[in-house]
């Protein structure tokens, strides 16, 4: 093999490589669910009137990391969270969310479902739940379904 042959033969391999690192990045941002729900009252349990309405934006990667927020109005929140039940049942919390402004509520960094949690997640059984002084057990929530 002569020597243009061999740096021909480099130069491949390290196209290759490149190309597949990149297939690997993109194959996980690809394969991460963007999800935005409405929160409102009468999706609580019991149903709640209020005039208080939110968005909720999740983000969830292959490898069960989890990011978002809420964003309400027409509330004073007083803390925010994810829990895990189905839709017309309340659930113990998984995600405590942190203010992070007057209106908004984040997701944690380092976040990270467990494999329960994303079966769950997938199954349509995680919800948000917003809670205020006068609705101590939610004002508003939304079911987050993939």
């Amino acid at each position: 093999m002569n020597r243009m042959q061999r740096c021909a033969e480099q130069v491949l391999r390290v196209v290759l490589s490149v190309a597949a690192f990149w297939a690997v990045g993109h194959a996980s941002f690809v394969c991460a669910q963007e999800i935005t729900v409405t929160l409102s009252g009468n999706q609580e349990i019991p149903p709640v009137v209020t005039s208080a309405t939110g968005t909720g934006t999740l983000i969830i990667g292959p490898d069960r990391s989890i990011s978002g927020k809420v964003t309400v109005s027409g509330m004073a929140a007083t803390v925010a969270h994810i829990h895990e039940a189905a839709a017309g049942a309340n659930g113990p919390i998984i995600i405590p969310l942190t203010k992070v402004s007057e209106n908004i509520w984040m997701v944690p960094a380092d976040a990270k479902l467990t494999d329960a949690q994303y079966e769950a997640f997938r199954a349509g059984r995680l919800y948000f739940n917003v809670h205020s002084e006068a609705q101590r057990s939610g004002e508003i929530r939304s079911q987050i379904k993939p």
